[in-house]
């Protein structure tokens, strides 16, 4: 699909999106602007559990996730090569309804032995099952992705897509059978810090917006989808909604590094 294909299929979708949005956000406490919760305090990862498959929840031997300069960093340099040790490092409380923000840039190079789509890819896990559900093999949690890509200095890759583990999304009505679908957004060739906006609100609706833009929109979450035997329990009954969840920052072979991982509550009134 090409870019102009993803902006009109945008532009088809933003207006409902939006009203939805208002709706929703009318029925909702918000907190003032300067009431953002940081989920990472730029100083150490309280608050957050590692998982790597192979290992038991919160053993990060060669320490993938760590601070450094205030940074939380996503590193390789104590491997030898990746060998499918996916990871994920997850926030304590599960959610619901919220404003997530995340900055984060793309450093360095893909370690030995790692696939070739994992070039320059990381994601924001949501919705997704707890690191104690997990099996101990399992490489992906049973979630929602927002995909963070980078390019090669040539080709377009946008960044700010969906990917779906062990789950099913809807857009413009229709049931998505593909895996990860395009947003129309820009692709990063560099070392830049870029900043994602999720807006989620349940399984009704939810936005991925970058500089103001909504780059895409989708709705009604579900379990579903092909290998959901792969996520263990969590998985539960195919169909089922899937209205909250942990968020999750990945490793998945690349460094990483986020400036800032802040969180507004969009809770409905009363709840």
């Amino acid at each position: 699909m090409s870019r102009q294909d993803r902006q009109r299929r945008i532009s088809r979708i933003s207006f409902l999106s939006l009203l939805l949005l208002g709706i929703s956000m009318a029925a909702c406490t918000q907190p003032p602007e300067e009431e953002w919760t940081p989920l990472f305090n730029g100083h150490d990862l309280s608050g957050w559990t590692v998982k790597i498959a192979g290992n038991e929840v919160g053993e990060d031997p060669w320490g993938t996730f760590r601070v450094e300069d205030g940074l939380l960093t996503v590193g390789y340099e104590n491997y030898d090569e990746f060998g499918n040790r996916f990871g994920h490092l997850f926030f304590q409380e599960p959610l619901s309804h919220y404003h997530l923000r995340v900055e984060y840039r793309i450093v360095g190079t893909q370690i030995p032995g790692a696939p070739g789509w994992a070039f320059k890819n990381n994601g924001v896990m949501f919705h997704a099952q707890s690191p104690e559900s997990m099996l101990k093999d399992q490489s992906f949690p049973l979630s929602l992705e927002a995909q963070l890509l980078g390019g090669d200095g040539t080709a377009e890759r946008p960044t700010a897509n969906v990917c779906t583990p062990g789950t099913l999304i809807e857009m413009n009505g229709v049931r998505v059978e593909d895996h990860c679908s395009p947003a129309a957004a820009p692709t990063i060739h560099g070392e830049e810090w870029v900043t994602l906006d999720l807006i989620v609100l349940g399984d009704s609706l939810i936005l991925h917006i970058m500089d103001g833009d909504t780059v895409l929109a989708y709705s009604r979450p579900t379990v579903g989808g092909a290998s959901v035997e792969e996520f263990g329990e969590a998985s539960g009954e195919e169909g089922r909604p899937l209205s909250h969840g942990y968020i999750a920052i990945q490793s998945e072979s690349h460094p990483f590094q986020f400036r800032q991982i802040l969180l507004k509550s969009l809770r409905p009134a009363g709840h």
